[in-house]
């Protein structure tokens, strides 16, 4: 079967085909600058020349009619017609409490969905766009929705509600949701493989380190605790988010700068993180290339990065009590040898060995502790489109 995998972003739509059985990738690509000039980029799925078109996007709709062309383009295309397609996996990012598992999507899907758009609101409502429009475009073609949140459903009352009245979560239901869960889910299972154990007899942290950040601890193959929160503001430093900090810091800046609270939440998601503490940038790469200069602010920017990832670490080993493995991934945690090392050095009382030269294999799946350590250490790459595309097998045909 060909599964069609779409991630809308707030102004991105990411798609991969996947043939189910082999799950090799067909095709993929991207769109970028939706509402704005717009270009679509992808491999040719032959000679693997990179193709890039500019085109006004000015919807999501429009974008994924565009992915659509080209997927039948003769030249360049990898259908002859869109009958080829037997199913379509979308990344939708916050569920709430109302979906646990992943959803064939129906008409009462769409609406429950929209219900909890307000806690994600620059991406739920373009996950719905990317759905509808599919529905449009292949009308009876199943769709399923996978959700960020869904894997993070596991984690028990404590770990999830907040220290503020109980009125609020009765009422609005804030409390802890997580993101990143359909990575995290994918990254456990691979690290249980290595770890040669049934996956309900593991403890697993996994780091998954990008642009956005956050760790899980996964007990039994169910996620126990993770640091995002309501939104992927809370938790750890990240690229231009500010991650956990004292919640009357919005009031004072607000009252320092006269901000409404809407501008000091654009400040702490856009302009903070790693950008805002180095002053150069939200890219690590950059960041280790200020740290190899000398500068001193992209030094701090570094350090505190991995800083608050090793406290985190060491919170779900107290909440886990202990560990199995601890994996890396997602763009930093996959290839970056640097910010591994800083971490690994500050966890060898859990005895653990950094091996060097596994640690510079970036990119691949390696165990980068020593067959010594207590604890293992690796780098999973994560592959969320391909769980995505397994999850829509699993659900689309129930």
């Amino acid at each position: 079967m060909k599964i069609l995998v779409i991630n809308c972003g707030s102004t991105t739509l990411k798609y991969q085909l996947i043939d189910s059985d082999s799950e090799q990738v067909l095709a993929k690509g991207l769109c970028e600058r939706i509402f704005l000039d717009g270009q679509i980029k992808f491999d040719h799925p032959k000679t693997g020349e990179k193709i890039l078109i500019k085109e006004d996007m000015p919807d999501h709709g429009t974008a994924l009619k565009i992915v659509i062309r080209e997927l039948l383009d003769p030249e360049h295309g990898s259908l002859k017609s869109l009958d080829e397609i037997d199913a379509v996996g979308h990344r939708v990012v916050h569920g709430g409490e109302t979906f646990s598992t992943s959803v064939r999507v129906t008409e009462e899907v769409l609406k429950q969905i929209e219900a909890v758009s307000g806690l994600a609101p620059l991406h739920n409502p373009a996950n719905l766009l990317g759905i509808r429009a599919c529905m449009e475009l292949m009308p009876g073609v199943p769709n399923v929705a996978v959700f960020d949140t869904a894997f993070h459903q596991t984690m028990p009352e404590k770990a999830f509600i907040y220290g503020i009245p109980y009125r609020y979560y009765e009422k609005y239901k804030i409390r802890k949701y997580g993101f990143h869960g359909t990575s995290h889910s994918f990254v456990s299972k691979e690290a249980a493989k290595l770890l040669a154990k049934p996956i309900e007899d593991t403890k697993i942290i996994v780091c998954h380190l990008g642009g956005g950040a956050s760790v899980t601890a996964v007990k039994g193959g169910k996620s126990v605790d993770t640091s995002m929160g309501l939104t992927p503001l809370e938790g750890l430093i990240m690229g231009t988010r500010s991650g956990s900090l004292d919640p009357a810091v919005l009031q004072y800046m607000a009252s320092q700068e006269n901000l409404t609270m809407d501008e000091v939440l654009t400040v702490l998601n856009k302009e903070s993180g790693l950008y805002g503490i180095s002053g150069i940038s939200s890219d690590m790469r950059d960041i280790d290339a200020g740290v190899a200069s000398g500068d001193p602010k992209a030094t701090l920017a570094f350090h505190a990065f991995c800083y608050h990832i090793i406290k985190t670490i060491g919170a779900y080993v107290a909440a886990m009590n202990g560990v199995d493995m601890i994996a890396f991934t997602a763009g930093i945690g996959e290839w970056d040898a640097d910010v591994r090392r800083e971490i690994i050095s500050s966890l060898t009382y859990l005895g653990i060995t950094l091996d060097e030269e596994a640690n510079q294999k970036s990119g691949k799946k390696t165990i980068i502790s020593t067959p010594d350590s207590k604890v293992m250490c690796a780098i999973i790459p994560t592959n969320e489109e391909l769980a995505i595309a397994r999850e829509t097998l699993k659900y689309a045909f129930d």
